[in-house]
């Protein structure tokens, strides 16, 4: 289930590093020096999230697959 919510990765100059946004997993973002890096980061981030969200018995979005808005 972690690899099917859709990540948007972009480049922040401001942070000289791609950053990678999870849009249905609120606060859910990563970076990293890469593309693939960044990638990588939020996929392990994404797990992370869920994980505490099941500690802390908060609702988990299920994946919606592409956003209108993205």
């Amino acid at each position: 289930m972690y690899n099917k919510y859709e990540i948007i990765i972009y480049w922040s100059s401001e942070d000289n590093a791609y950053i990678a946004e999870v849009p249905e997993l609120p606060g859910c973002m990563a970076d990293g020096r890469t593309y693939q890096e960044a990638l990588k980061n939020a996929e392990q981030i994404i797990e992370e999230w869920i994980e505490t969200a099941a500690k802390l018995d908060r609702p988990i979005p299920q994946p919606k697959g592409r956003l209108l808005y993205a």
